[in-house]
């Protein structure tokens, strides 16, 4: 799915859930705050902010709900 110029989200499963991949020390606000944005312009209900600069991937992984 391709949105308008400066949103890229990374990957789209079923126009259902969006995965927002990053490698960072920390997930912070602006990280959520970015894929609330692609849940918002897309109408999906679900996405995973999935960070892989962790110890145990379980703990990198949140999941974020759209309310719509």
């Amino acid at each position: 799915m391709k949105l308008d110029v400066g949103y890229r989200l990374d990957i789209l499963v079923e126009n259902k859930l969006i995965l927002e991949i990053k490698a960072v020390d920390c997930l912070n606000e602006v990280h959520f705050a970015q894929l609330l944005t692609y849940l918002k312009l897309t109408n999906c209900k679900l996405g995973l902010l999935i960070n892989f600069n962790v110890a145990l991937l379980k703990h990198g992984v949140k999941r974020i709900v759209n309310n719509l």
